[in-house]
């Protein structure tokens, strides 16, 4: 049997000692120490003499994890500068008002949550008072601090803007309750609030991924030269359960890396998620402190009240420290809601030494340890923790501040498992935090049972000292500020026209021909600085190589080697001041960096157009989620997703192949969803894009949008742009005739029957075979449509449908379009018929469509296409039977043409 004490084969070994006495006696020094007095002291002397090392400038690998204590002791506190009384009572106001608004609104039914603004109010407090730096500073960016605050927590920040006068009574009471136009939003919604909230974070995970990428884009901004917003700091409030999504920790390792010490995390540890424990059995903090460490991150525990001193004082053995690393989670929840007498059992009687420690101490002191004592509630300790984060340099940091859920509201509410879904007070616990809180309301304040909003009045002291603090730091916080910007200049006309005179005999795919308009407009030299490409990894795969040696790939460290491929044209280069942000195999890491970018106009004044171009199958469906937040927090830019449709990517099958994303892209009301055909589509979409959201906006036109562009990696002829008038108004629109069965050269019979063949994106391709066959094969004349945006044509027909119950007179485009097209219409695409569907009610002629419902198989494009049912044969068959159904062919048709093309 192996010794369990012998020592075990090191990866030292292979290494040489110049003198192994020297090392033998250190050993015997520790195993001295560890029998003499016990392995937790030589566990302390080796702690300390690590941190002499590091302090020394020695390199070793830092700990993991440390003691379940306070990073900063008392003794290395600063002094809490300002007045803290006067905070004291602001912050008490605040606390009254966030449950008191909560509470009125659950009268209505609307909900709202209490528990977490309470364990959290002196987080934000402080920073309110000391740290975040408002847009009027005075400094050139007049950017800010960037703020991510925790979704639940919103009824603070409520609170504090009533008592600083931003918000109205009345509008406290419409929380949740936005239809009439003057109410709140349940959390940070920046589309619903725009003057107040800059980032929407509700969405668990998002919040802590997006502050990385916007503090990484805010050196992008410096480093490339558009605005110096070095003086800008990013603040993310998370909770301690929601790092359990696995966007919260996605890109720690971007942030320490970068270096990123522009940004600091606050996490919020009361223990608890929504319907219990975070870690029952575990210690959440210590295994986040593990893991901000083993990324490399700057890791401040605010985890113990100043009551605690005396405890650790009197921790000679160490017992006390290692009892605090021993309790799980859910036990030091149970002890906040337990007496004196089973904490003494059950904790301090947990070891002989703390036996003897708890004699010392009444039951007042342990209730007020265990049951009040928190750093988190304390804002000398938080002040220090901030203070210690800024100063910081060289990595982000990451402060866990251990708090209680549910303080100051009572028993009824700190730290039990169901105060996440607990909206309201009774009267009787209002007048019990009241008198903890010590305010001045009145128990006859309580009319009918209604509990009052407090407020000290609009020249108070304490509104006086809020606003100073405020002036002082530059002004209200959080805002959010739409600067009045002049619209970018419209680009040469040259760089879109190029375009429609079509690629000639040169097979091109759209992929490529939007990433040829991209590389001409980048050239732009009063807009094209503002282009910020963003791709994760594949830029090769979408032919982006060509833009590596113009315009870099961004990295904060520039290049610090030779690329394998510096002999070669299109070689890798990286810089600082690089333009390109090649992500990695991100998604989730590319959308934070587009959501940071098209979002500049508002968070730091200066317009930006990104650009992120992906798989369109890794797009939509693996981060709709940030989508919706990109339409919450206002952004403007264009998403490309690159290999689309169901049937073009060839050989890649079931997990590449997109049938759906403009599906999921119609449900996002910001995102103009655009399936483009030809290359000359793209450009006038484009050109529409930029005009829309960074140029001259139409009258009651909505700048705030985004658009989404599939295009596809099929090589194939590109035409020319027709001459018809209203081309590019259909193109805008989502639907045009791009030629008829004459004016395609078909012969066709006098009197042929007639159809309409609509088609989109590469499936218009098909849909020119078939109007071919058709002629040549089955005598019937076709028509062929673009069909550019269903989604658009939808809403369209949408808003039209609106106005007529508004008693005004509107026929959706679509309608108007198709107006005296003859025959029926058949609709086909590269995606589920659930795509052309989505205007099926709005065509007057009879409707049917063609799609590629079902999961992708891998194959060649023409196998794939029999497969689904799309290609040109099928649409032939498909056309029969429309028109069979009509009497305007014979029903034998059908049959005929299946087994003629094999179907």
């Amino acid at each position: 049997m192996t010794d369990p004490h012998a020592i075990q084969p090191s990866e030292l070994d292979q290494l040489p000692d110049r003198d192994p006495e020297e090392t033998a006696e250190w050993q015997a020094s520790l195993d001295a120490v560890a029998r003499e007095a016990g392995p937790h002291r030589a566990a302390y002397l080796m702690r300390r003499t690590l941190e002499r090392a590091e302090a020394g400038g020695v390199a070793l690998p830092k700990l993991l994890e440390t003691d379940y204590v306070n990073t900063i002791p008392t003794s290395a506190e600063p002094g809490l500068p300002g007045d803290p009384e006067m905070e004291a009572r602001i912050t008490a106001w605040n606390r009254w008002n966030a449950a008191a608004m909560v509470t009125r609104g659950s009268k209505h039914g609307v909900g709202g949550h209490i528990a977490t603004f309470a364990s959290a109010a002196w987080l934000y407090e402080t920073g309110f008072n000391h740290f975040f730096k408002g847009k009027d500073t005075g400094e050139a960016s007049g950017s800010g601090d960037q703020l991510y605050i925790q979704g639940h927590a919103s009824p603070g920040i409520y609170a504090r803007a009533f008592l600083d006068g931003r918000l109205s009574e009345a509008q406290l009471d419409n929380f949740r309750q936005e239809a009439g136009g003057d109410g709140l939003p349940s959390y940070p919604h920046p589309r619903r609030l725009p003057w107040l909230w800059e980032f929407p974070t509700v969405s668990m995970g998002l919040g802590p991924l997006s502050a990385i990428y916007q503090a990484r884009f805010n050196r992008y901004l410096t480093n490339r030269g558009i605005k110096d917003v070095s003086s800008s700091h990013v603040w993310a409030f998370l909770g301690d359960g929601e790092m359990d999504e696995p966007e919260s920790t996605a890109a720690l390792a971007l942030a320490s890396r970068e270096g990123l010490d522009n940004l600091t995390f606050v996490i919020n540890c009361n223990l608890q998620r929504l319907d219990g424990p975070v870690r029952a059995n575990f210690k959440i903090v210590q295994e986040l402190e593990a893991q901000f460490r083993g990324a490399g991150w700057n890791v401040v525990k605010t985890l113990w009240g100043t009551a605690w001193d005396e405890l650790f004082a009197l921790d000679t053995t160490g017992a006390l420290v290692r009892r605090l690393r021993q309790v799980p989670d859910a036990q030091v929840q149970t002890y906040q809601t337990r007496d004196a007498a089973y904490i003494r059992q059950d904790f301090f009687g947990a070891d002989p030494a703390l036996v003897e420690m708890a004699k010392l101490l009444s039951d007042d002191k342990i209730l007020e340890c265990f049951h009040l004592s928190r750093g988190g509630h304390e804002a000398r300790k938080v002040y220090a923790a901030y203070k210690a984060a800024v100063e910081h340099k060289g990595a982000p940091t990451v402060i866990l501040a251990q708090t209680v859920k549910g303080h100051t509201l009572g028993e009824g509410f700190a730290s039990k498992n169901a105060n996440h879904q607990m909206k309201k007070l009774t009267v009787d616990e209002f007048k019990t935090m009241r008198d903890l809180l010590g305010l001045p309301i009145k128990d006859s304040d309580f009319a009918d049972g209604v509990v009052p909003y407090g407020h000290p009045g609009a020249d108070s002291p304490e509104v006086r000292y809020l606003q100073e603090r405020r002036a002082a730091l530059g002004g209200p916080a959080p805002a959010r500020r739409t600067h009045p910007l002049a619209p970018l200049p419209t680009p040469a006309e040259k760089a879109f026209a190029s375009f429609d005179k079509g690629s000639g005999a040169q097979n091109v795919a759209t992929t490529m021909a939007f990433v040829r308009l991209v590389k001409d407009l980048v050239r732009d030299k009063e807009t094209g600085k503002r282009w910020v490409p963003i791709v994760p990894d594949e830029a090769r795969t979408f032919g982006m190589e060509s833009l590596f040696p113009s315009l870099g790939i961004y990295s904060p460290k520039g290049q610090t080697y030779e690329p394998v491929d510096r002999d070669q044209l299109m070689y890798y280069k990286e810089a600082k001041n690089g333009q390109i942000l090649n992500e990695g195999i991100t998604e989730a890491g590319s959308m934070a960096d587009f959501i940071a970018a098209s979002t500049a106009y508002a968070t730091h004044g200066e317009a930006m157009i990104p650009f992120y171009i992906f798989y369109s199958m890794f797009g939509w469906q693996r981060t709709a989620d940030q989508m919706w937040q990109l339409g919450d927090q206002l952004g403007r830019g264009f998403l490309v997703g690159a290999t689309a449709g169901r049937t073009t990517l060839t050989g890649e099958g079931l997990q590449h192949a997109d049938g759906h994303s403009p599906v999921i892209a119609a449900t996002n009301p910001a995102a103009l969803s655009y399936d483009p055909a030809f290359a000359y589509e793209i450009a006038v979409i484009v050109r529409e894009g930029l005009r829309r959201m960074y140029g001259e906006a139409k009258p009651g036109e909505d700048q705030n949008v985004f658009y989404y562009l599939t295009v596809y990696n099929e090589p194939l002829p590109q035409p020319a742009k027709p001459g018809a008038a209203g081309v590019d108004e259909g193109i805008v629109k989502g639907l045009y005739r791009f030629n008829t069965a004459e004016s395609a050269g078909v012969t066709v019979p006098a009197n042929a029957p007639r159809i309409q063949l609509l088609g989109s994106g590469t499936a218009i391709h098909w849909t020119l075979q078939a109007q071919r066959l058709l002629a040549e094969e089955w005598g019937v004349a076709a028509d062929v449509w673009s069909a550019t945006s269903w989604t658009e044509l939808r809403r369209d027909a949408l808003e039209a449908d609106a106005a007529l119950l508004r008693g005004e007179e509107r026929v959706p485009f679509v309608r108007r379009a198709l107006q005296g097209a003859e025959g029926p219409v058949l609709a086909v695409s590269d995606y589920m018929r659930q795509v052309p569907d989505q205007i099926a009610q709005w065509v007057d002629q009879d409707w049917s469509s063609l799609g590629t419902d079902g999961f992708g198989i891998s194959d060649t494009r023409p196998a794939a296409r029999r497969h689904f049912g799309v290609d040109a044969e099928s649409i032939v068959v498909a056309a029969l039977a429309q028109l069979a159904k009509r009497g305007e062919v014979k029903a034998t048709a059908v049959k005929e043409a299946r087994e003629k093309y094999g179907l």
